[in-house]
């Protein structure tokens, strides 16, 4: 078995720290994949197969607001998205400092921060591809609402 999945976006293959996902890496991945890293491989393989619209991996979600918006934004359901400034409600943070902890999710797709948009622009996404990757993402789950 290879360490990545192949996705629409090209492959993807994950990092890990032998107890949590730490890293969504846009590429393949080197070496023989751990156990937690096959889990996560065949998760995202069946979310990209539409048999899985929620991930359930240990993640390492960071500290501080950084954790509060990775935990805010996996909450978000497939198909869904919300603003800058409703996680900034949810968090307690300016919609600005939500939206550098968005830029600096390391697990995107897992973590969903395709979903989080501006209040009237697409926002930003760091992904191979920026915001057509984003937009892609949001079309593949037929979220509603979308500003295109």
């Amino acid at each position: 078995m290879t360490n990545s999945c192949l996705t629409p976006f090209g492959p993807v293959s994950l990092r890990d720290d032998g107890a949590r996902i730490t890293a969504l890496v846009w590429g393949e991945g080197e070496g023989e994949p751990d156990a937690l890293q096959r889990e996560g491989l065949a998760q995202l393989a069946a979310w990209f197969d539409r048999r899985l619209t929620r991930f359930d991996l240990p993640l390492d979600w960071g500290t501080g607001l950084h954790e509060k918006v990775r935990r805010a934004m996996a909450a978000i359901p497939m198909g869904e998205t919300r603003t800058y400034g409703d996680i900034a409600r949810l968090t307690g943070a300016p919609a600005q400092a939500v939206g550098q902890a968005c830029g600096a999710n390391p697990v995107p797709i897992i973590i969903p921060c395709h979903r989080v948009l501006g209040a009237k622009t697409l926002g930003g996404f760091s992904a191979p591809g920026g915001v057509e990757t984003k937009v892609a993402l949001l079309r593949f789950e037929g979220a509603a609402g979308l500003l295109i």
